[in-house]
């Protein structure tokens, strides 16, 4: 029969000890990451949207510089980006590709929209996102003032496995004349009968301010992000000296959009300051 000295007792115990601790430490540690992945997986996926009329890359210095407004965006780190006053091959700004560009220095998926031929090129609307597009259309609107045609991007996104319906318009401009305005956006609560039951997101310079019957007409199918989550007056018109609230972020009234909070930013990167929001969907 074997016999083991104390010492060699002493040995064996130590070493029953030693695993049992390796065990324990192995054991919680592994607790430690499975609890962590558990709380990962309960957190809601939330992601951020801005909307900014760009002036075609001009400051308030009415200065080009593109590389100052790609950083403008970059700082607010959004996940979608509704972009209006966008120039594609015009004269003005060099005959650049201002998406394109927008895109590069962003690390975005870029896709431009015609409204109407300018200078030589295209002017119009556009979106950046980190999320896959899965459908894409622009609709040009009804228009009583025939100088400028107006439209509405509508992409269909892939938000984390869910789908989003996107949309980015920029409508008139003159103040003491809200028809076509108005005009536009009744054909707009036909066009989102074309997605039933999707969440949706509608940014854009609506050139009109809260309250008004464009603003009215609005909430009859969307909610107002800013009335729900924006602390102070969201003005983003002029940059320098804000006074006036023409950009929004309008929500689905179904609540499958839930808003977090939003903001806006103080930059002159362009005659209007970002709109930026962030988002979980139901």
């Amino acid at each position: 029969m074997l016999s083991l000295s104390l010492g060699e007792r002493v040995g064996v115990r130590a070493s029953l000890y030693k695993f049992d601790a390796i065990q324990f430490l192995l054991i919680a540690f592994l607790f430690f990451f499975v609890s962590i992945a558990k709380a990962q997986s309960n957190t809601p996926f939330t992601f951020r949207v801005m909307t900014y009329n760009i002036q075609h890359g001009a400051g308030a210095d009415e200065k080009i510089d593109l590389l100052r407004t790609a950083e403008a965006i970059k700082h607010e780190n959004p996940d979608i980006v509704a972009l209006e006053e966008v120039d594609k091959g015009v004269e003005r700004t060099a005959r650049r590709d201002l998406t394109a560009e927008l895109a590069a220095m962003t690390g975005m998926t870029g896709y431009f929209s015609n409204n109407f031929n300018f200078e030589g090129g295209m002017y119009g609307n556009a979106v950046l996102t980190k999320f896959p597009i899965l459908v894409a259309t622009n609709t040009h609107y009804q228009m009583i003032h025939p100088n400028e045609q107006r439209g509405i991007i509508q992409l269909v996104l892939d938000v984390n496995g869910q789908k989003l319906l996107f949309m980015v318009t920029h409508l008139d401009y003159r103040s003491k004349d809200n028809r076509e305005r108005l005009l536009n956006i009744s054909e707009i609560k036909r066009l989102i009968r074309q997605y039933p039951g999707m969440p949706m997101i509608l940014c854009g310079d609506f050139n009109d301010f809260p309250k008004s019957a464009v603003h009215k007409a609005m909430e009859e199918k969307f909610d107002d992000t800013w009335e729900l989550v924006g602390h102070g007056g969201g003005q983003t018109y002029p940059s320098p000296k804000p006074t006036d609230r023409i950009d929004y972020i309008w929500i689905s009234k179904d609540k499958s959009v839930v808003p977090i909070k939003a903001w806006v930013p103080d930059t002159q990167a362009s005659d209007h300051r970002p709109l930026v929001a962030e988002f979980k969907l139901q």
